[in-house]
């Protein structure tokens, strides 16, 4: 992707702050977009290794930040060829019956509107220049039920494979494709706040599974690199488990 513009949301941490840093390593201008500043530190461990980026402070739950986020990477590098829809918030853990309206409500905010909102500005701008490619950020959850006080992170999960599909069946004749990843425990600073106070047991949920084991943001990031590359230039509306092999038993 050398020479590429890329916008990652979420930047600022996690499977975000590892993709940004190999899109970055790979050649491509990254445009580093985190609600907190969290994503200063990305640009700055970027640009020491020697590529560009600069950073923008965006919740991609409201409107106006989004937009203001889409057209900084524009005005700043003159274009948008891909963007990794990665920003989210921990699932709020409680069973149906109990979960509260302002814990879904927040959750819905920023893990389907705030993808949502983001392709809306992002594929306005693919239209214009007749390509680009999107990735967003799924889950595991997205692909199955997720009982124990999970049901509001898998109902919008599962929206985001739905708004994925939906987006690349509108877009693909404007040269645009559209992929989701789903990826599975990754150890990442969401992860530590389940497990601190949500008593997730991570490590062995994922013993359970055909690999084993937790994985790594860089093995996510990898799988969102090539979705968004031209090196998957025949894969749209496409959903990759990046799991260890936990939906496949």
């Amino acid at each position: 992707m050398e020479g590429s513009v890329v916008l990652v949301t979420g930047a600022g941490s996690g499977i975000g702050r590892a993709a940004a840093g190999l899109f970055a390593e790979r050649g491509a201008a990254v445009v580093a977009a985190d609600r907190s500043e969290s994503g200063a530190g990305t640009v700055a461990a970027i640009t020491a290794a020697g590529g560009r980026a600069f950073f923008v402070q965006a919740d991609v739950s409201v409107e106006k930040e989004v937009e203001n986020m889409v057209a900084a990477a524009v005005d700043t590098y003159g274009a948008l060829d891909a963007a990794f829809n990665n920003a989210g918030i921990a699932p709020p853990v409680a069973p149906i019956e109990r979960l509260s309206s302002e814990s879904w409500e927040l959750s819905e905010a920023v893990n389907l509107r705030g993808v949502w909102l983001c392709m809306k500005h992002e594929l306005a701008v693919m239209a214009r220049q007749g390509h680009g490619s999107i990735v967003n950020t799924s889950s595991v959850a997205g692909l199955v039920g997720n009982p124990g006080g999970g049901a509001a992170y898998s109902a919008f999960k599962h929206g985001v494979v739905g708004l994925t599909r939906s987006a690349a069946a509108e877009h693909g004749r404007h040269g645009i494709r559209v992929n989701a990843i789903a990826p599975g425990l990754t150890r990442t600073g969401m992860l530590r706040h389940l497990e601190q106070h949500e008593h997730l047991d991570a490590e062995g949920a994922a013993a359970a599974t055909p690999l084993g084991r937790v994985a790594q943001p860089r093995e996510v990031a990898e799988a969102a690199y090539w979705l968004a590359s031209p090196r998957s230039s025949f894969v749209t509306g496409h959903v990759l488990a990046v799991d260890g092999g936990e939906t496949c038993v």
